[in-house]
């Protein structure tokens, strides 16, 4: 299983719009320049976040995006199964599994399974809050 650029981007965007949390919408321009993404990718992955309620946009010259709810409420995997479906490494595994023929007598569904579980079980237990205190400790560390 691989994350695409839209998994990543979506969370990159969610964390720029919680530290720029000021009461203010957060201009897509503005992050597209912080976060050196494409504008027009981000207005794809903006699309996806307000359909699904993670944000909400605000009209007019001083417009944007906010969060609709507290950072700490949104997981990683929130946000990874929105932009990227299930996020288990085959397809006989997961909430989307298939029906495998040979699941029965298949040691490895083991192995699939258990790193699904892993796979979940780390994404499901990280907040946008989380990334937001990473951010700030990793920029607490640059010292002049």
């Amino acid at each position: 299983m691989k994350i695409s650029t839209k998994g990543r981007y979506a969370l990159r965007l969610m964390l720029d719009l919680a530290i720029y949390n000021t009461g203010e919408p957060v201009s897509l321009k503005d992050v597209a320049r912080r976060q050196q993404i494409s504008e027009k990718y981000l207005e794809q992955i903006i699309s996806v976040l307000n359909k699904a309620g993670f944000v909400r946009s605000v009209r007019g010259a001083q417009g944007g995006y906010m969060l609709t709810k507290e950072p700490a409420e949104y997981t990683v995997g929130s946000v990874l199964r929105l932009t990227e479906g299930d996020l288990a490494p085959v397809s006989c595994v997961g909430m989307d599994s298939v029906d495998c023929d040979r699941r029965d007598g298949c040691v490895t569904v083991r192995i699939w399974e258990q790193l699904n579980e892993a796979v979940n079980n780390v994404v499901d237990n990280i907040t946008v809050a989380d990334m937001v205190m990473w951010q700030k400790e990793q920029a607490d560390q640059y010292v002049i």
